[in-house]
């Protein structure tokens, strides 16, 4: 295994030079190579540390001799089901549903109560799909007989069932901050930090705080939303600082309505239950297998359908993202630490997956060689049926494999996720399961199992990125993408073949 080590480490290293060279203009002058750029290098290892990730899981699985073809989309999966756990919705802190207008009347029927609504207020009553959003103003409120009817002084539009109705609260004061976080006259306003950009009071004590919003509307014309950085409420008004400078626009005759902050889960049991919701598929997985006696490959085939399939259903096939998180849980999949900056200004720094891929691969490296589940592991893969006679509970080492895996795969597609921003459930993690059993056979791994490094994939993990980076700098097609990745497994394989046979013969030739 340490000469298959030295192998691959040496292409990798030729690998490097060639492109160095290659991409350098004259091709003897490296300064001038684009391999070698600050920004090239810093992707090259975020996109090994990601897909590296995914090669280690893997490692755990080819070692028993299976295959896991899911990876992909349990990316997908697992970076959708984090948007989900992480959706943030804003909800008016005055609103209730509408059960029944009536345009001949006036009336809107609510269900449930606006606290403190007469005569003269402003109200936004969005009417679902058919009536418009208006903004009206309140006539009278019944409550005789139990139901909240509210009459407006302006003409419905038509009959409705639907939508609701938001309480909207006069603007007050509206006052531009400088950049210290204090008034243009200099009264300073330490709280506020030098972020708000300005002040908007508001007619009416309410409990809001930073990531809340306010919304601002013009009864004709005119709609903006502000994030709140903090807020000071008073008797009868509340003062919000936002981010941005309100503008001269902003003035009483516009009207707010402020939007409370809800999220689905904390980030830290989101996290969790992504993880959690991984590993429990995983030991579905091994289950199948060991239990039910199911073919590795055609339960991974299933479940690269049905986990896409999950994926596209939960989001009806639009995208997810993770915009609220930009400068904050994000940088865990696309942050780095600064190493260096030249006179230029240009930094280098390394990407923060990668510390977690080293972390992976080292706990790894451990568990497979320095522990007793990691002999049982490559006995298993060597013989199942000697490895059974030997004691070795053979289910649960299997069973521990596929939950590795696709643990790790949850992490990838979670880090995957954070780094893109984006997901696009149809086509995110296509084919990752795929770079992760090339990284996995060119590191060293045996597809007949019982014989597998972390050193070696993580390696060959980074030599299948620098040959991704050949193709682009050297505008080969992309389309030779797949090709290029085709060879690679099949040279893998072929040299492992070759590599069986000389140790066959060499043994033969031993015994005789």
């Amino acid at each position: 295994m340490t000469g298959k080590i030295f192998g691959i480490l040496g292409l990798l290293v030729a690998l490097c030079v060639f492109m160095t060279l290659a991409t350098s203009s004259p091709w003897h002058d490296i300064s001038t190579s684009s391999f070698l750029k600050t920004g090239n290098l810093q992707n090259l290892l975020n996109r090994t540390a990601l897909y590296g990730i995914l090669g280690v899981g893997v490692v755990f699985v080819i070692i028993t001799s299976g295959i896991d073809l899911s990876i992909g989309s349990m990316v997908c999966f697992s970076g959708v089901l984090l948007a989900i756990f992480l959706h943030v919705d804003y909800r008016p802190l005055q609103s209730a549903p509408v059960v029944q207008v009536d345009r001949a009347d006036g009336r809107i029927d609510l269900r449930g109560d606006l606290p403190g609504l007469s005569p003269g207020d402003r109200i936004r009553y969005s009417g679902g799909t058919r009536a418009p959003t208006a903004v009206l103003t309140v006539d009278r409120v019944d409550t005789s007989d139990g139901v909240v009817r509210v009459y407006v002084a302006e003409s419905l539009k038509q009959d409705d069932v639907t939508g609701q109705v938001v309480r909207m609260v006069p603007i007050v004061d509206v006052e531009r901050l400088d950049g210290a976080g204090g008034t243009e006259d200099g009264a300073a306003d330490g709280a506020a930090g030098g972020v708000a950009g300005g002040r908007i009071v508001i007619g009416q004590a309410m409990d809001l705080g930073p990531r809340d919003q306010i919304k601002l509307v013009h009864p004709q014309s005119g709609l903006r939303t502000e994030t709140i950085v903090r807020s000071e409420a008073a008797d009868d008004r509340t003062a919000v600082f936002v981010r941005n400078d309100p503008g001269a626009r902003v003035s009483a005759e516009w009207l707010a309505v402020p939007l409370k902050r809800h999220q689905r889960m904390s980030v830290p049991a989101a996290l969790l239950s992504v993880l959690l919701i991984g590993c429990a598929l995983g030991l579905l997985h091994g289950l199948l297998v060991t239990r039910a006696r199911l073919q590795p490959f055609v339960v991974t085939l299933c479940g690269l359908l049905i986990y896409r399939g999950l994926a596209r259903w939960l989001t009806d096939d639009n995208p997810a993202g993770f915009a609220e998180y930009t400068d904050t849980l994000c940088q865990l999949g696309s942050g780095r630490l600064i190493v260096w900056t030249d006179s230029a200004g240009q930094t280098f720094g390394i990407p923060y997956p990668f510390f977690i891929l080293i972390a992976v691969g080292a706990v790894a490296a451990v568990f497979l060689n320095r522990t007793i589940w990691g002999r049982y592991l490559l006995a298993l893969g060597r013989n199942e049926e000697a490895a059974r006679f030997s004691g070795i509970n053979t289910k649960n080492v299997t069973l521990a494999a596929w939950i590795i895996c696709t643990g790790l795969a949850a992490t990838g597609g979670i880090l995957f996720a954070l780094d893109s921003l984006s997901i696009s459930p149809s086509s995110f993690g296509n084919f990752f399961e795929l770079y992760a059993i090339a990284a996995a056979v060119l590191g060293g791994c045996s597809l007949r199992g019982g014989e597998g490094s972390i050193p070696g994939v993580i390696i060959g993990t980074a030599a299948m990125q620098v040959l991704n980076n050949l193709i682009v700098l050297l505008s080969i097609p992309a389309q030779l993408e797949g090709v290029i990745i085709g060879f690679v497994i099949l040279l893998g394989v072929l040299s492992d073949e070759l590599i069986r046979q000389v140790a066959a013969r060499r043994r033969q030739k031993q015994a005789a």
